[in-house]
């Protein structure tokens, strides 16, 4: 058990018709969650560093903390480097052992993207690592927008076949009408468009990002349509852990002994993580 690429765990959900969770892990107590739940579950998982996570903690330690807990919950993870705009960057993750990146140029023009994308994809290769890339432009909280306004970004069919014959990507992740953070309307998921995606690439898996909020029936509808991975991040950010009740910030007991914040962070993201699990179908597909 250890880290594998998304590419495995991506063929397997394929033929499964599952949808593998991926989730942000922002510290040592995030991830612990992840592990513990996708271990109690038997689910595959996949766990995703953002670039300002890794400013903090270092794409070294990041790697040897994956494998190291990996090990301990006896499950394999995918170590998946998170919407990001910086080539060298990707290349340092790339170097240091990261199995899956994403390299986010989807607010360039389409060729600029292409380019990009191109390069990491070769880069990344030498490795056996796997690519994703963003095709359209999934929206967010620092955008303010809400779902109705985004038509114009969403993913276009018959670019998605061009972009991913082009390219070469692993999997695409596509912009089909959510968001990222938390929404202010309710989120209008185009399952049409979906659908005409999948069946126009249908040997590369989609992905949906910005899954918080998203109704769990909405979330198995993308399923049943192509899409094989999910992301959550910002629901683990806020109420796994920065939610003061949840940490235990007023306890008496976490101002002397910092542990005991640790396992309630622990503990709560690894019951969001459980539920999120049982939604996606993966629940004993490890």
């Amino acid at each position: 058990m250890g880290l594998v690429t998304m590419k495995y765990e991506m063929k397997r959900a394929m033929k499964g018709g599952y949808a593998v969770p991926a989730f942000n892990f922002f510290s040592f107590d995030n991830l612990v969650g992840i592990a513990k739940a996708a271990a109690e579950k038997k689910s595959p998982v996949i766990a995703m560093a953002t670039t300002g996570g890794i400013k903090v903690m270092g794409e070294k330690a990041v790697v040897k903390m994956a494998e190291g807990i990996s090990a301990d919950y006896g499950i394999d993870m995918v170590l998946h480097l998170d919407h990001c705009t910086d080539i060298e960057l990707l290349k340092r993750c790339v170097d240091n052992g990261f199995t899956s990146v994403m390299i986010d140029s989807s607010k360039k023009e389409f060729d600029e993207n292409v380019a990009d994308t191109c390069y990491c994809v070769d880069y990344a290769a030498k490795y056996g690592v796997t690519v994703e890339s963003e095709l359209g432009h999934v929206g967010g909280k620092e955008d303010d927008i809400v779902v109705d306004d985004m038509s114009v970004m969403f993913t276009q069919p018959e670019k998605a076949l061009e972009f991913v014959n082009l390219t070469g990507i692993d999997c695409l992740a596509v912009a089909v009408g959510t968001v990222h953070g938390f929404y202010k309307a309710k989120p209008q998921l185009d399952f049409p468009r979906i659908s005409a995606i999948n069946k126009l690439i249908p040997g590369c898996p989609l992905v949906l990002h910005g899954g918080t909020g998203v109704p769990y029936d909405d979330f198995r509808e993308a399923i049943r349509r192509g899409v094989r991975k999910i992301n959550v991040g910002t629901e683990l950010k806020v109420h796994g852990v920065f939610d003061p009740s949840v940490a235990g910030y007023n306890d008496p007991a976490s101002k002397q002994d910092p542990r005991a914040v640790s396992k309630l962070v622990i503990a709560k993201v690894s019951s969001i993580c459980s539920e999120i699990i049982d939604v996606m179908g993966s629940a004993g597909k490890a």
